[in-house]
């Protein structure tokens, strides 16, 4: 499919869709480095305001901190700052569908309310579909609204399942025991230990130790059936898990992530649903297209500080090399994974920091770097108290009142 040529005089459009850390990381590059005279910016985002998932957990299990308003940020004009001050634009909506142009020039982003919008480099960053109870809507409103409720499911609920030893499961379970001392609380994994084969072993045992010290139940090596859709409905007569145990629970409030691409053409991603990229982060049919975060299909465990620091940088540098050299070479398709100058990711340590709530000195932190380090209860805590919310006005220019 062909469209219009721009007119001379037009800006070229890039557009961003996703505005969690990796469309926010990088517009946070782009500020200082686009060509405000020839780009202009469009961030798109199903949700009116970013909500900090790393904050998001300890959100929906109690109101404390007053995170309801510190860790959920509107988009904005502050979220366009420096060169793309008066030169960025959010539309709120859904990506359905993505028109690529045959000559690979630009194409169309299809949002749910009708609206096309026209692209000369488009960015994807939609993360991951999250599971109940972070499954957030898509108003302000109702955000407050869904955060009170699973605040109140939680309250209510003696014997809580959560499903899957992932650091989600691992970082509620701690949350859950902050505020609820006494409620009955179970972590069922499938693999032997929890967390993956990423981390050693001993860093795995260690975390499910430090959760059994808060009396937190730990099923390694078993699972349950339930299907994708389950959200907190139990079963009237509970579960059998596979090792034959029966388990009762009142309140199942976790299931898995998986990347939010249903918008892309199955031929664009891998067999789990990641969009297949190269070392710039493009698409290799569609090299004005870019992916970043969750979404991609490289061989490491995304996280927050990961994509900021690392995908957003790289994809910002090729964004801009890709539209220079297609001008300064008039050609439709340029090919910058054979250029010098353009940046090639080769992935970055493996670090992670996982959480066991707030009131205690506990949680672990992991750096593969020589032997392998791992950080104790105490220099973890010292993370867990904040969650980086103190520090989100740098990323998302919002200042909460």
């Amino acid at each position: 499919m062909a469209f219009p040529e721009h007119s001379k005089h037009d800006k070229l459009k890039i557009v961003i869709v996703g505005g969690g850390v990796g469309g926010l990381g990088l517009l946070r590059c782009l500020s200082t480095t686009i060509d405000p005279k020839k780009h202009t910016v469009i961030l798109i985002d199903a949700r009116p305001a970013y909500v900090h998932l790393i904050s998001s957990l300890r959100l929906v299990v109690s109101n404390t901190d007053n995170l309801i308003k510190r860790s959920i940020h509107p988009y904005g004009d502050h979220t366009f700052r420096n060169k793309l001050a008066g030169n960025g634009t959010f539309i709120q909506a859904s990506v359905t569908d993505i028109k690529f142009n045959d000559t690979g020039k630009g194409g169309q982003v299809i949002l749910d309310n009708g609206g096309i919008v026209v692209y000369d480099v488009l960015v994807l960053t939609t993360g991951s579909n999250l599971p109940y109870p972070i499954a957030f809507p898509t108003s302000t409103k109702a955000i407050e609204e869904y955060v009170k409720a699973r605040q109140a499911e939680f309250a209510a609920a003696t014997d809580i399942l959560l499903v899957g030893g992932g650091p989600v499961g691992i970082e509620l379970a701690g949350e859950l025991r902050d505020v609820f001392p006494s409620k009955a609380i179970t972590l069922i994994h499938r693999s032997s230990h929890l967390l993956n084969a990423v981390y050693p072993d001993k860093f795995r045992i260690a975390m499910q130790k430090q959760l059994q010290d808060r009396e937190i139940t730990v099923l390694t090596g078993d699972a349950i059936t339930m299907s994708d859709t389950a959200t907190s409905q139990v079963p009237k007569d509970g579960f059998i898990t596979k090792q034959g145990k029966t388990l009762k629970p009142d309140l199942i409030p976790t299931w898995g992530m998986r990347p939010n691409t249903s918008y892309l053409p199955s031929d664009l991603l891998s067999s789990t649903g990641h969009v297949k990229i190269s070392p710039t982060f493009q698409l290799p049919a569609h090299p004005d297209v870019f992916a970043i975060g969750d979404i991609v299909d490289w061989n490491e465990r995304v996280n927050a500080s990961k994509v900021v620091r690392s995908h957003a940088p790289v994809a910002a540098r090729n964004v801009l090399l890709y539209l220079s050299l297609r001008e300064a070479q008039g050609k439709d398709s340029i090919d910058i994974l054979a250029s010098k100058d353009s940046a090639k990711y080769k992935g970055t340590t493996e670090a992670i920091t996982i959480s066991n709530g707030k009131l205690c000195t506990s949680g672990m932190s992991y750096l593969d770097v020589l032997w392998g380090i791992m950080f104790g209860g105490w220099i973890t805590s010292l993370s867990s108290r904040d969650l980086a919310v103190s520090r989100l006005s740098y990323l998302t220019g919002y200042k909460p009142v």
